[in-house]
């Protein structure tokens, strides 16, 4: 117990890192390393808080919600019934070959630098499939970025909005995968103090992922970020 204790907390530090430095990948880094010892179903269970609590945070930093809100909702709707439904076929036998392929496809994505751009008038029907894929792949493996990260990136946001629809996205996913796990019963007393745990070392991550965000070449950093998730990816989907 002691051995899993101190694991989880390096998780998310490691995961908390990565975030203070690219504004993303806490449930990406976190489901990674610890779908190689647990299931992914108690795996998710465990980054419910830490997500929360940073993604929150993320999203409140600047002004604008409202708005960003308004233009994303058909996609943030999208990812709720998406989770519902991706729930319904959960099994927790199958989930972390699925996350393998999710991060090798993610990571993938992320080396090649591909890039597009969604234009407005397509927003009202691509954002709720965007939304509704993202919500099954919650449910299935408890990663949130594909394919909502790409489409958020394809609406060409400023930066700094940018960031915060990710944080809300990411805020709207956590909130839905717990509604889910908790009607799976993995939301049990074990895992959630655990969950409430492993806060702290991800703040502690964040804090110092911030810090390095001002000393490191992100392009640098980004590259073997994704190189690091193309292994790990590798070996959960062929495990």
């Amino acid at each position: 117990m002691e051995n899993d204790l101190f694991y989880i907390c390096v998780v998310f530090v490691l995961a908390g890192a990565v975030k203070g430095v690219t504004g993303m990948g806490l449930p990406t880094v976190a489901m990674a390393l610890l779908g190689l010892v647990m299931p992914p179903l108690q795996a998710a269970a465990i980054l419910v808080v830490p997500s929360l609590l940073t993604n929150v945070w993320q999203m409140l930093e600047r002004q604008g919600l409202y708005p960003l809100w308004l233009r994303l909702r058909p996609m943030l709707l999208g990812v709720c019934a998406g989770t519902l439904i991706g729930g319904a076929f959960f099994s927790s036998g199958d989930g972390k070959a699925v996350l393998g392929v999710a991060l090798v496809l993610y990571a993938l994505l992320g080396l090649a630098a591909w890039q597009w751009q969604v234009r407005a008038e397509h927003e009202w029907w691509l954002g709720p499939a965007v939304g509704v894929a993202t919500g099954v792949l919650t449910a299935v493996t408890g990663v949130f970025v594909l394919p909502a990260v790409p489409y958020l990136q394809a609406l060409r946001l400023e930066r700094d909005e940018l960031v915060q629809a990710m944080g809300l996205s990411f805020t709207v996913s956590t909130l839905a995968l717990a509604v889910m796990l908790t009607g799976h019963g993995a939301w049990e007393p074990g895992n959630a103090g655990m969950s409430l745990l492993a806060q702290l070392p991800a703040l502690l991550g964040l804090a110092l992922g911030s810090w390095l965000r001002l000393r490191l070449q992100p392009q640098i950093f980004r590259r073997y970020f994704f190189v690091t998730l193309l292994l790990l990816g590798g070996h959960m989907a062929l495990a």
